[in-house]
């Protein structure tokens, strides 16, 4: 268990070194066609620091707010109190603010910027279908999240990765309507070096949404992983989260009203809007959590 969480802390580093990379490069490359690639560097880099603090302070009441989540009393949920305040003790962290949500489809998620500011919801069809060991399982998960600071994780690469389509979709759109001149006029003198360069860089722009879609979605593959890990150590009892995934699993027809493509990566499992959804081997590609069998399967190693 322990190797399987370092593993997954070395993934996730590396994903988000590689998120970064991608934001260097895409600003260095609209500099280059602007007329100096430092500039561009640097414009970047500050987009994503104005995002992440934007998203980093106010992002959970915007996340909680839309999906339609009300707080509950200990006196409307004492099972769900109970469990959240005994596994947070064991977890060494100040009591989440508890919200349960509107919906039928069994799930949950997690957010905050810390442990002391931090909130777990539920739906209501979890609470319906999950027994209390299940429960504890799925509560254990979602406390790993916070105890981890995921939410912090998250807000950073999706800034990074978000500032980075930012620029790409602003230089595209300025190209496209010759808005953008830049250094494409040929005066510069540069020769074939220089149109070699400036190719690379409009390849990486129009790719950059794609890449980095690849790799916000890695970074919350990686995570879930970890917070499976993390959960089960901090419940001593694996089982509980596997037999929550296979309901959760076998009930991932059931279509979630609140669930979007901004919010999908903070849910236990990734929700499906419409009725019966299927995911093609493409879609796969692009899924913010890992398969639910593969997820089941590595609980059952532990």
């Amino acid at each position: 268990m322990y190797e399987q969480i370092a593993a997954n802390k070395r993934k996730t580093v590396l994903l988000i070194f590689g998120a970064i990379v991608l934001l260097g490069a895409v600003g260095y490359a609209l500099g280059l066609w602007a007329g100096s690639g430092i500039y561009g560097l640097v414009g970047a880099v500050a987009l994503a620091i104005v995002l992440s603090l934007g998203s980093f302070f106010g992002g959970d009441r915007l996340v909680l707010a839309s999906t339609r989540a009300r707080e509950a009393t200990p006196q409307e949920q004492a099972r769900l109190h109970n469990i959240v305040e005994g596994l947070s003790i064991a977890a060494g962290i100040p009591k989440p603010r508890v919200y349960v949500i509107p919906e039928q489809a069994p799930n949950a998620f997690a957010t905050g910027r810390n442990p002391e500011h931090s909130s777990v919801a539920v739906t209501e069809g979890l609470l319906a279908t999950m027994n209390r060991v299940e429960l504890e399982g799925v509560i254990g998960h979602e406390l790993s999240h916070v105890v981890d600071r995921d939410i912090l994780v998250g807000t950073i690469v999706a800034t990074l990765v978000g500032a980075a389509v930012l620029i790409s979709e602003f230089f595209l759109r300025s190209w496209w309507w010759g808005g953008f001149r830049g250094r494409r006029g040929g005066d510069s003198g540069g020769g074939g070096a220089e149109a070699i360069v400036f190719a690379i860089g409009l390849v990486l722009l129009v790719l950059a949404p794609i890449i980095g879609q690849i790799v916000r979605f890695a970074v919350s593959r990686q995570r879930e992983f970890l917070a499976d890990a993390q959960g089960a150590l901090l419940t001593r009892y694996p089982p509980g989260l596997a037999s929550a995934l296979r309901k959760i699993g076998a009930a991932s027809g059931i279509p979630m009203h609140s669930a979007n493509n901004a919010t999908a990566h903070l849910w236990l499992n990734q929700p499906s809007r419409i009725q019966g959804e299927g995911t093609g081997p493409l879609e796969k590609l692009f899924n913010t959590h890992p398969p639910i069998e593969e997820r089941i399967r590595r609980l059952e190693e532990m």
